[in-house]
């Protein structure tokens, strides 16, 4: 992420409510990465058992973290952004 903006020169600064904000949109997306992986596997898999709904949700999630870490900081953006 740049320092400045490559246009005006302004400096970007983190808002002091930034990180909880984004910490509430990445646990909407974990949620919804959740539910489609649960959806997926009981509806083409005939409802595994138990075991394999909580490793390949946690396997998912791990795999997942880095874009939705990513993600959720840049919806959590445009979320508060406010146009005159």
């Amino acid at each position: 992420m740049h320092t400045n903006c490559p246009n005006c020169n302004l400096r970007y600064e983190k808002e002091p409510g930034n990180f909880y904000g984004a910490m509430y949109v990445s646990y909407a997306f974990s949620t919804g990465l959740f539910l489609v992986t649960a959806f997926v596997l009981y509806h083409f898999f005939n409802d595994p058992p138990i075991e394999v709904y909580l490793i390949t949700i946690l396997t998912v999630a791990v795999l997942m973290f880095p874009i939705n870490f990513r993600f959720s900081r840049i919806v959590f953006l445009y979320l508060i952004w406010k146009t005159n």
